[in-house]
């Protein structure tokens, strides 16, 4: 519905006031704007998690099929990767977009809320595929670059590493590219203001399981059994040793123990008991450290107390590490696009994780955050909670749209350039 929340100029209009500058945003992509928000709008009405995009993957095919792109399905499972070649360069660059929801139940009651129990677009996905596709359509009818520009759309960001899926589906040996971008909607930062940062921008995030066997008893003879309880509790606090003792103080990194289980009864004690939770770096070393150092802790734990110990620790996605020349490239553009005192060249990086972290081990390029705001554009019956990422209260900010579609093609101009 458009009627609510209409997409218009007077809202980048209100932005651009607001701070002090006019967008160079691209004249046509602003007068499509109201059909790329009804785009966004419906995805986010039918959101789909995991790699279950089926419905998504198969409209945005769609849509990039009818301006005349030549469209790969089943990438990764259920990627999509559209290929615009102008020219004679064989200079290619790679535009990156997630299309996964979260499986989470909103809380918001406006007309383009989730019609699927249990799922939800929490993390802006939807626009980010919205942006993408509105950059597509612009350059399906433009000639003004030399080269090929590859539209990666990614199943699974949130769970299940589809920008791994798709690496291993061969997606830069298929579909060849000398740099990858992709950006992400941030909650927090001024809308239409963007951040990003050579180097980690976003970190690594692993998950670890730590199970102590002892021997169980009644809790009126302890010295009976061997508690795998009072070694679980010593653990919890000596794991937090290794930031403050192991690891080299000026790097960052977070270990959190987010769960402790044991037992059934009060006056038993347990045979077992585990204990599980994340770590996150910037930096494999780092990662390297603290998963030598945990083993190590949790078996020498282990022993003091009589007990048997077994370690898990699953790395999921690496640290999201940008390219310094890509990154400078896109800088550039962010400044040409919303003026230079309304992007961070320098923003603080997050221990948040970002699965586009695996395009970057394969390709140089430039990972960033284009702010979303503090809430205020939502419609009418929204949930009563903030507008922040994988909140049920959250919706994606529609006047981004041709802002981050207009990013999208100048990245394509600037690195394409004719000249």
């Amino acid at each position: 519905m458009l009627a609510e929340g209409f997409l218009r100029a007077s809202n980048l209009d209100r932005i651009a006031e607001h701070k002090g500058k006019s967008m160079n945003l691209i004249d046509d992509i602003l007068s499509r704007a109201a059909e790329i928000q009804t785009i966004r709008r419906d995805i986010h009405a039918h959101p789909e998690v995991g790699y279950d995009v089926v419905r998504t993957s198969e409209l945005v095919a769609a849509k990039l099929e009818h301006w005349g792109l030549d469209v790969t399905r089943s990438v990764g499972r259920t990627g999509v990767v559209a290929t615009l070649k102008r020219g004679t360069s064989a200079r290619a660059i790679g535009l990156r977009a997630d299309m996964d929801a979260l499986p989470m139940q909103e809380s918001n009651e406006f007309a383009h809320r989730s019609t699927i129990a249990g799922a939800m677009h929490a993390c802006g996905h939807d626009g980010h595929t919205a942006m993408l596709l509105g950059a597509a359509q612009y350059l399906a009818a433009d000639n003004g670059f030399d080269g090929t520009v590859q539209f990666i759309f990614q199943p699974a960001e949130e769970a299940g590493a589809g920008a791994q899926a798709m690496i291993d589906d061969g997606l830069f040996e298929r579909f060849p590219v000398d740099a990858v971008f992709g950006v992400h909607n941030w909650p927090g930062i001024a809308a239409g203001n963007f951040g990003v940062r050579p180097g980690p921008i976003m970190a690594s995030t692993s998950l670890f399981k730590i199970t102590l066997r002892g021997a169980g008893c009644h809790g009126a003879m302890p010295h009976l059994g061997r508690d795998p309880v009072i070694a679980a509790a010593q653990l919890v606090t000596s794991l937090q040793s290794i930031l403050t003792r192991n690891k080299n103080p000026i790097e960052a990194a977070a270990l959190s123990v987010t769960q402790v289980h044991a037992g059934e009864a009060q006056n038993v004690v347990p045979t077992e008991a585990w204990l599980g939770g994340t770590v996150r770096t910037f930096s494999d070393e780092t990662l390297d450290l603290i998963e030598d150092r945990l083993r190590a802790i949790s078996s020498a734990t282990a022993l003091a107390f009589g007990c048997e110990c077994d370690v898990v620790f699953d790395r999921n996605y690496p640290p999201t590490v940008n390219d310094a020349t890509q990154t400078a490239l896109a800088v550039e553009v962010m400044r040409e696009l919303v003026g230079d005192g309304n992007v961070n060249a320098s923003v603080d990086p997050t221990m948040a994780a970002e699965d586009f972290a695996f395009m970057l081990r394969a390709k140089p390029g430039c990972y960033a955050f284009l702010g979303n705001g503090s809430g205020d554009h939502r419609t009418p019956g929204h949930g009563a909670g903030p507008c922040l990422l994988h909140n049920s209260s959250y919706d994606f900010n529609d006047e981004l749209l041709p802002i981050g579609s207009s990013y999208f093609v100048k990245l394509v101009h600037r690195f394409l350039s004719k000249q």
